[in-house]
């Protein structure tokens, strides 16, 4: 996962770090697994120390044990150590190839096992693979620190970096200096000894506390159970969500009974149709309450420090704030630029969000309701007003999105705009039983990569949706490496008889999620660590907002949008209420969205390293944002994994950035034709194919003809005329 734009050597220490989220999580990948030779008898037998000898060299799960990641971990560190002393030791003057194209073909066998690891302790954790995770952290950060802080090599990457301008580098290898230079100075290569010494300190403990956060996270949500023992208190609730409910009591020991939890799939429905309000209460409170209930799952403390110690190294590595430090790698450059973007959008969020309270007081008001509006009403009565004034329930969009309609609609699309099929295979290697694998073939008949898709809500899988890569498309030796990407989401699984069904919201996550994996998929370029989703993270989810758009286009509907039983495609008028009904409560989302944006650059932007009581400070955070008590941030700093668990510390903001683009770049669809082949072939060559060998707004101009502009992303939410 990454944080900053890192090169393979360093992206497999990245991940300890907490780096990645929605698009994820970019780990560092294997090279040619030919060059993996078991060096001693106490590996032998690991399924790591040689080549799988799979289709594709897809990780041999069945064979993959435990026991094997921490002794193959260690070897990877003692392996790339060695390659990194050859490059130091190597006498000859100090060239692009010998010393910054030697770092990045360093360290297959550790991004090897990394690929594997890292993927698992998201997807399909266990106890032992979580309690790995504490022990191979810190390993892996005093790794990253003993190449970044190498004065030797840096004296290297530093001689070939100050010839830059004579070398005759061609762009991608341009950008792989230029990364691989700011990697060292920014991890720290300057400093002196003492304060080396003091970074790695800090590295260590950042890296400690970002996963005894996610754990607590873990721990707080799977523990969390709204039980119902009277059917009367089911009022209101979706037959398929009762069914759900009645299921997971029954895996929780509550046998008759119906169990509502805090993740995605249980308590949204929940909040949306549950017509008792005081048990809406009890299940909100449960889900904005997670690490906050003072007891041993609490991270308060533990976000407060960890905030304190990232202000901390940015000052000792010479910037003002964290977020000064992060944001020099991102389009954005400074926190100036992303406050100064968001004020812009928030006045007209904001307007737009307390007169939809006023809405919904009004009806509570003539419904007879002896209450003022709360923040668990929220969904309630937003779905009662959008049912009212569009009759439109998107409870009745469900028959038409069954999940595997869906992802019919996504390959339709994708093969439409850039010519790829796709092909399942029920004979491959998966990491669990509910994965489902595809064959992924390029226009012209060949085989490019391997796609997996893991779409069922589990204990063991961390909550939201992601795209990661077990290995990416990179050149080497002439040899072109396939990519094996794979999508996770949460989706409720099927119940009885019944397919899992989608409502749109959850359908369009589908197709975003699928826009990481073509940006994973269709890259093509020569170094790995530029490849696919390697980009700044305020660009890396752009991509995929804009695949989002093809699903709510009429001419793609028809294709996929068909009810699960009578197969009768989805009425013009249930389309027509789709869209009219798309701008409803967008001052909902864009606020509750924008205010945990604005909590996580105030964590981040602190300019001292006093340690703050974590419930004022947000507090206060929210009051000077001005944020109506009707709504909470999306994330509350004690469950906002995002940035002190992953990747998006100080970049939170990315997804409302990437979406300008987004909405800018399917203007250009929306001018040419939606399946314009010329536009879609832009789109591939400029944005999708390229990944990070070049500077992406310079990519985007060259796709668009123009820098993009605000005014496509306010009109498509309804914040402007």
């Amino acid at each position: 996962m990454k944080g900053m734009t890192l090169t393979p050597l360093f992206a497999a220490m990245a991940l300890t770090l907490g780096l990645g989220a929605c698009s994820a999580p970019d780990t560092a990948q294997s090279q040619a697994t030919s060059q993996v030779q078991v060096t001693n008898d106490a590996l032998a037998g690991n399924p790591f120390m040689a080549p799988y000898n799979t289709f594709m060299e897809i990780p041999a799960f069945d064979r993959i044990k435990a026991e094997h990641f921490l002794p193959a971990f260690k070897e990877g560190i003692k392996r790339q150590k060695a390659e990194i002393q050859a490059i130091i030791d190597n006498p000859q003057a100090p060239s692009f190839a010998n010393t910054i194209e030697a770092m990045e073909f360093s360290g297959d066998l550790l991004t090897r096992v990394s690929n594997v690891f890292f993927n698992l302790t998201g997807a399909d954790t266990t106890p032992e693979l979580q309690a790995l995770s504490k022990e191979v952290s810190p390993l892996l950060s005093s790794a990253s620190d003993d190449i970044l802080l190498n004065d030797k090599l840096f004296q290297k990457v530093k001689a070939v970096y100050e010839q830059k301008d004579k070398l005759g580098l061609n762009l991608a290898q341009a950008k792989l200096l230029e990364d691989t230079y700011k990697s060292f100075s920014r991890g720290g290569a300057n400093l002196s000894e003492n304060d080396k010494a003091k970074l790695r300190e800090l590295n260590g403990q950042i890296a400690k506390l970002g996963l005894e956060f996610g754990d607590h996270l873990l721990a707080e949500t799977n523990a969390f159970e709204l039980v119902v023992d009277n059917e009367a208190d089911l009022s209101g609730l979706p037959k398929d969500v009762i069914e759900g409910a009645a299921q997971t009591a029954a895996k929780r020991g509550h046998p008759g009974k119906w169990v509502f939890t805090t993740q995605r799939p249980s308590i949204t429905p929940f909040l949306t149709y549950a017509d008792n309000r005081e048990l809406r209460e009890k299940l909100y409170k449960g889900y904005i309450e997670r690490g906050n209930n003072n007891d041993a799952n609490d991270n308060k403390q533990i976000l407060a420090k960890m905030a304190s110690l990232r202000a901390e190294r940015a000052q000792l590595l010479g910037y003002a704030s964290h977020a000064h430090y992060v944001l020099e790698e991102r389009t954005a450059k400074t926190p100036e630029n992303v406050y100064g973007l968001l004020n812009k959008v928030w006045p007209a969020a904001i307007k737009q969000a307390k007169a939809e309270v006023a809405e919904m007081q009004q009806l509570i008001d003539a419904e007879g309701g002896n209450f003022k509006l709360q923040a668990w009403d929220w969904w309630y009565y937003a779905d009662k007003i959008r049912t009212a004034k569009y009759s439109f329930n998107e409870q009745d969009t469900r028959p038409y999105f069954s999940l595997e309609s869906t992802l019919k609609g996504v390959f339709y699309t994708a093969n439409r705009l850039y010519g790829i099929t796709v092909k399942e295979r029920t004979d491959l290697p998966k990491y669990h039983p509910d994965v489902r694998t595809f064959e992924v073939y390029d226009k012209d008949g060949q085989l490019m990569a391997i796609f997996m898709g893991d779409y069922w809500v589990r204990d063991s899988k961390r909550g939201g949706a992601w795209m990661n890569s077990y290995r990416k498309q990179y050149q080497m030796n002439g040899e072109d490496s396939k990519p094996i990407i794979v999508n996770v989401l949460n989706y409720p699984r099927p119940t009885g008889n019944e397919p899992t069904l989608l409502t749109f919201d959850e359908a369009g996550t589908l197709f975003h999620e699928f826009g990481h994996a073509l940006h994973g998929m269709l890259s093509k370029v020569e170094y790995r660590s530029q490849a696919g989703t390697a980009v700044p993270r305020d660009y890396v989810e752009f991509p995929s907002q804009v695949n989002e758009n093809w699903m709510t286009q009429p001419e793609v509907l028809a294709q996929f949008a068909r009810h699960y039983k009578t197969g009768e495609v989805i009425p013009q008028a249930l389309v027509e209420k789709i869209q009219a009904a798309s701008k409803f409560n967008q001052g909902f989302a864009t606020v509750e969205y924008m205010a945990a944006t604005l909590l996580d650059l105030d964590w981040h932007s602190l300019t001292d390293t006093q340690e703050r009581d974590a419930a004022k400070f947000e507090a206060d955070s929210l009051a000077r944002m001005g944020l109506i008590p009707e709504i909470a941030p999306r994330y509350r700093s004690t469950y906002f994994s995002h940035i002190f668990s992953g990747g998006y510390s100080a970049g939170y903001y990315s997804y409302i950035w990437s979406d300008i683009l987004g909405a800018d770049a399917f203007e250009a669809f929306r001018e040419n034709g939606i399946f314009d082949p010329a536009t879609a072939k832009a789109f591939r060559d400029n944005v999708l194919s390229k990944g990070g060998s070049d500077d992406p707004m310079k990519l985007y101009q060259q796709f668009r003809g123009k820098e993009a502009g605000i005014e496509p992303l306010l009109r498509s939410r309804g914040l402007m005329d």
